[in-house]
């Protein structure tokens, strides 16, 4: 507790300070109760960017480290927010999960559904909060949905559907995002927050996986050390689950030109929902009104205090997990369904590198 007897503020280190990671610190200068005291990155000027950051926000500013290790060890950090490349999560989990430390890992988990597979059995055993930042639960309008669909609106689900037409790869320090080595591919990377709100909404088990992809656009006449960027930037997924419910995913990173990056619809059998960001527009008819029947409205949360990159969805999931730390709130993004994102990934892209349907448990085995 603090002198005046509130609570003490949760003090947070943050493993890698690139994009993602200053907007973690971004979103943590306005949630009450967190203080960023420490960063570590081995890339100097993500460190000083980082220092710079906070100053910029009005934030205490941060003790620096080159080494996750060192920041592990310093003391200073109550929770960690891990926020590095892909391809370093696993490592840098096995360090994170050997301590006390309360944890958000960015998504995905990781690369591979065997190096999930040890972080979810590292987690099993430990007292600390191990959570999977798969952030688009929490955007408003999804958030809308989801609770829609729980409450009946559509009757049983029987049809998911996701769409993002968006822009192409952002640069990232030394464009390691550029090559399926480092992220996973694609599917993995961008998607797996899409695989997760699929499960979440058709609500059993996934069975199979058929994909058709490819890299036809972007990063073309890009090279790095000779190499050509090996990305996919579309790709069409269907997804069938245990209960019959049937989800797509249609994706397009060269699709600028559109007015709503990303669509969700979930059809049941007496009703359907939509939502479309950046316009925040939720949808939602019953079959027995047709056209009248449908109701529309703009989804906000009044509890956002930073929007950043994605709509304020980064601000509520870190409302979340401090609930989670300081008072045991229930994890809501386990490390489980952090395997089973990116597991499903991994399914869409063998399908398409082997042009077959590829089944849940083959991935699952590895």
């Amino acid at each position: 507790m603090s002198p005046g007897g509130r609570p003490a503020d949760v003090r947070y280190g943050i493993v890698g300070v690139g994009m993602m990671g200053l907007e973690h610190l971004r979103n943590l200068a306005a949630v009450p109760g967190a203080v960023v005291t420490a960063v570590s990155d081995p890339h100097e000027p993500s460190r000083a960017s980082a220092v710079a950051q906070s100053a910029r926000v009005g934030a205490p500013v941060p003790a620096t480290f080159d080494a996750h290790q060192e920041l592990l060890a310093s003391g200073l950090c109550d929770a960690v927010v891990v926020a590095s490349p892909n391809m370093t999560h696993g490592a840098i989990l096995e360090d994170v999960l050997a301590t006390d430390l309360h944890v958000l890992v960015e998504k995905p988990l990781c690369t591979t559904v065997a190096d999930c597979r040890r972080v979810v059995e590292a987690a099993r055993t430990r007292s600390g909060v191990v959570w999977v930042g798969l952030e688009y639960r929490y955007m408003p309008p999804v958030a809308a949905l989801i609770d829609e669909v729980a409450a009946g609106a559509v009757g049983r689900v029987r049809m998911v559907a996701l769409r993002e037409h968006r822009f192409p790869f952002l640069a990232k320090v030394g464009d390691w995002n550029r090559f399926n080595r480092n992220t996973g591919g694609t599917l993995v990377e961008k998607c797996c927050h899409f695989f997760d709100l699929m499960t979440l909404l058709a609500g059993d088990r996934p069975t199979r996986v058929l994909a058709s992809g490819a890299q036809d656009v972007n990063h073309l006449d890009e090279r790095y050390d000779g190499l050509r960027p090996d990305i996919l930037d579309n790709a069409l997924v269907i997804v069938d689950y245990a209960n019959g419910v049937r989800a797509s995913l249609d994706l397009c990173m060269f699709a600028e030109g559109s007015r709503n990056q990303e669509e969700v619809s979930v059809v049941g059998d007496t009703g359907k929902v939509e939502a479309f960001l950046p316009s925040g527009i939720v949808r939602t008819g019953a079959r027995t009104g047709w056209f009248d029947g449908v109701a529309e409205r703009v989804a906000t949360d009044g509890r956002v205090a930073h929007e950043g990159f994605h709509h304020g969805a980064s601000y509520l999931e870190h409302l979340a997990f401090l609930d989670a730390v300081r008072h045991g709130a229930p994890v809501v993004v386990s490390v489980e369904q952090g395997l089973a994102s990116v597991a499903l990934g991994v399914a869409a892209q063998r399908s398409i590198a082997e042009g077959r349907v590829v089944s849940y448990d083959e991935v699952l085995a590895g």
